[in-house]
């Protein structure tokens, strides 16, 4: 039997600045990730601030906060078999320079802060970033 697993994806507000979301979802779908939720919102400081707060200790944790807070954001829940290994490899690296051809991030990112997407490490992570931006009901079956 196949498992479903979920994973939560950020589009941030640097991609979303250029514009970039179209380009972005039909990656996902293109590479066999189902759409469970989708809205697009901005966070404040304290949202912001609440998402990260297990960067809070790190000396990033101030412009991360406020970057995330800058403009509006796509948030998705995605689903697939191994969804948060195959998303983090569509992804690509954290730094764009070191970034695969092919994925998200050598594509529309420009620095290791403005990124263009975020993605679920892990399946507790997953739950907790998925809880944070969407009630259980908002999902689709």
């Amino acid at each position: 039997m196949k498992t479903l697993q979920r994973t939560l994806s950020i589009i941030k507000p640097d991609a979303v600045e250029k514009g970039a979301e179209g380009d972005i979802i039909s990656t996902l779908l293109n590479n066999k990730f189902r759409i469970l939720g989708i809205k697009m919102l901005q966070l404040n400081k304290s949202q912001a601030e609440g998402f990260y707060a297990v960067h809070s200790s790190k000396p990033f944790f101030n412009s991360l906060t406020d970057f995330m807070a800058s403009g509006p954001i796509v948030v998705m829940c995605l689903e697939k078999e191994n969804a948060i290994a195959d998303y983090r490899k569509l992804m690509g690296a954290t730094n764009p320079a070191n970034a695969e051809e092919g994925t998200i991030r050598k594509k529309w990112a420009e620095s290791i802060e403005k990124n263009a997407v975020h993605g679920s490490d892990a399946d507790d992570t997953a739950r907790f970033e998925l809880s944070y931006f969407f009630a259980g009901y908002e999902l689709a079956k």
